[in-house]
């Protein structure tokens, strides 16, 4: 399965390259960009997991930048 988010408040293009690729490092991930210019989040990953999947990148996003938010 793959989707695509709205990433609110992600300020830092750093920030962004690291977001996607930690979150490429999940269980289950085929692909993932982070697009700072954009400000948009694509997932490729294992659709049993995937609501596991966005929950834990939501929280690589929080962790790298407090104030971004994956908009579901």
């Amino acid at each position: 399965m793959k989707k695509n988010y709205k990433l609110q408040d992600l300020d830092c293009a750093n920030c962004a390259a690291k977001m996607e690729a930690a979150i490429k490092k999940l269980d289950g991930v085929n692909d993932a960009k982070v697009s700072f210019m954009t400000q948009r989040l694509t997932i490729d990953a294992d659709d049993e997991k995937f609501e596991a999947i966005v929950d834990e990148a939501a929280k690589i996003c929080k962790k790298i930048e407090p104030d971004c938010v994956i908009v579901r």
